[in-house]
Protein backbone atom coordinates (compact mmCIF):
# COMPACT_ATOMS: atom_id res chain seq x y z
CA UNK A 1 0.00 0.00 0.00
CA UNK A 2 1.23 3.32 -0.56
CA UNK A 3 0.15 6.16 1.10
CA UNK A 4 0.38 9.57 -0.48
CA UNK A 5 -1.85 12.14 -1.91
CA UNK A 6 0.91 14.09 -4.34
CA UNK A 7 1.35 12.22 -7.84
CA UNK A 8 5.22 12.88 -7.87
CA UNK A 9 5.43 10.35 -5.36
CA UNK A 10 3.08 7.91 -6.44
CA UNK A 11 4.70 7.87 -9.71
CA UNK A 12 8.09 8.01 -8.33
CA UNK A 13 7.95 5.04 -5.98
CA UNK A 14 5.76 3.42 -9.18
CA UNK A 15 8.48 3.41 -11.41
CA UNK A 16 10.46 2.29 -8.81
CA UNK A 17 9.08 -0.69 -8.22
CA UNK A 18 7.63 -1.38 -11.52
CA UNK A 19 7.13 -4.54 -12.85
CA UNK A 20 8.41 -6.22 -8.75
CA UNK A 21 5.51 -5.35 -6.76
CA UNK A 22 2.04 -4.38 -6.98
CA UNK A 23 0.88 -1.04 -5.66
CA UNK A 24 -2.38 -0.34 -3.53
CA UNK A 25 -2.45 3.76 -3.86
CA UNK A 26 -4.57 5.46 -1.20
CA UNK A 27 -4.91 9.27 -1.45
CA UNK A 28 -7.17 9.98 1.52
CA UNK A 29 -5.47 8.97 4.78
CA UNK A 30 -8.65 8.09 6.34
CA UNK A 31 -9.10 5.09 4.00
CA UNK A 32 -5.60 3.42 5.42
CA UNK A 33 -7.23 1.26 8.19
CA UNK A 34 -9.63 -0.07 6.28
CA UNK A 35 -7.44 -0.80 3.34
CA UNK A 36 -4.12 -1.72 4.90
CA UNK A 37 -5.43 -4.94 6.33
CA UNK A 38 -3.85 -7.71 4.84
CA UNK A 39 -1.29 -5.61 3.05
CA UNK A 40 2.32 -7.04 3.06
CA UNK A 41 3.95 -3.80 3.40
CA UNK A 42 3.07 0.24 3.75
CA UNK A 43 5.16 2.77 2.16
CA UNK A 44 3.76 6.47 3.70
CA UNK A 45 4.81 9.74 2.86
CA UNK A 46 5.23 11.89 5.61
CA UNK A 47 3.38 14.58 4.00
CA UNK A 48 -0.21 13.82 3.74
CA UNK A 49 -3.53 15.78 3.33
CA UNK A 50 -5.17 16.31 6.83
CA UNK A 51 -3.45 13.54 8.64
CA UNK A 52 0.28 13.94 8.02
CA UNK A 53 2.53 10.11 7.86
CA UNK A 54 3.27 9.96 11.81
CA UNK A 55 -0.42 9.79 12.26
CA UNK A 56 -0.76 7.44 10.08
CA UNK A 57 1.69 5.32 10.87
CA UNK A 58 0.65 5.25 14.42
CA UNK A 59 -2.99 4.33 13.12
CA UNK A 60 -1.21 1.41 11.48
CA UNK A 61 0.86 0.30 14.18
CA UNK A 62 -2.05 0.10 16.43
CA UNK A 63 -3.25 -2.46 13.77
CA UNK A 64 -1.23 -4.43 14.56
CA UNK A 65 -0.42 -7.89 12.97
CA UNK A 66 -2.78 -7.23 10.17
CA UNK A 67 -0.33 -5.38 8.50
CA UNK A 68 3.34 -5.35 7.01
CA UNK A 69 5.93 -3.61 8.06
CA UNK A 70 5.82 0.67 7.27
CA UNK A 71 8.37 2.57 5.24
CA UNK A 72 8.12 6.52 5.93
CA UNK A 73 9.19 8.56 3.27
CA UNK A 74 10.60 11.94 4.93
CA UNK A 75 10.93 15.51 3.90
CA UNK A 76 14.19 15.75 5.33
CA UNK A 77 17.11 13.39 7.15
CA UNK A 78 16.26 15.64 10.18
CA UNK A 79 13.03 14.39 10.30
CA UNK A 80 14.29 10.28 11.38
CA UNK A 81 13.43 10.95 14.85
CA UNK A 82 10.31 11.62 14.18
CA UNK A 83 9.88 8.33 12.33
CA UNK A 84 11.33 6.78 14.81
CA UNK A 85 8.70 8.06 17.46
CA UNK A 86 5.89 6.77 15.26
CA UNK A 87 7.07 3.38 14.87
CA UNK A 88 7.87 2.92 11.42
CA UNK A 89 9.99 -0.18 10.74
CA UNK A 90 12.27 2.18 8.26
CA UNK A 91 12.48 5.62 6.29
CA UNK A 92 13.88 7.22 3.52
CA UNK A 93 14.23 10.80 2.31
CA UNK A 94 12.77 12.37 -0.46
CA UNK A 95 13.39 12.62 -3.14
CA UNK A 96 15.19 8.73 -3.40
CA UNK A 97 16.01 6.98 -6.50
CA UNK A 98 15.00 3.42 -7.15
CA UNK A 99 17.59 1.99 -5.50
CA UNK A 100 17.31 3.25 -2.40
CA UNK A 101 13.87 2.23 -2.17
CA UNK A 102 14.38 -1.28 -3.14
CA UNK A 103 17.11 -1.49 -0.68
CA UNK A 104 14.83 0.23 2.20
CA UNK A 105 12.48 -2.15 1.18
CA UNK A 106 14.63 -5.10 1.50
CA UNK A 107 15.79 -4.30 4.80
CA UNK A 108 12.41 -4.80 6.12
CA UNK A 109 11.00 -7.46 3.83
CA UNK A 110 11.54 -10.91 3.19
CA UNK A 111 14.24 -11.95 0.69
CA UNK A 112 12.53 -11.82 -2.35
CA UNK A 113 9.16 -10.21 -1.53
CA UNK A 114 10.43 -7.00 -3.37
CA UNK A 115 12.84 -7.50 -6.33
Amino acid sequence: MLVSDASWVRNQVGAALSGSAQIVPVADPYQVETTAKGMDLSIVDMQVGSMGGMAITRTLKALGSQTGPILLLLDRSADSFLAKRAGADSWLVKPFNPQELRKALADIMPIGAVG
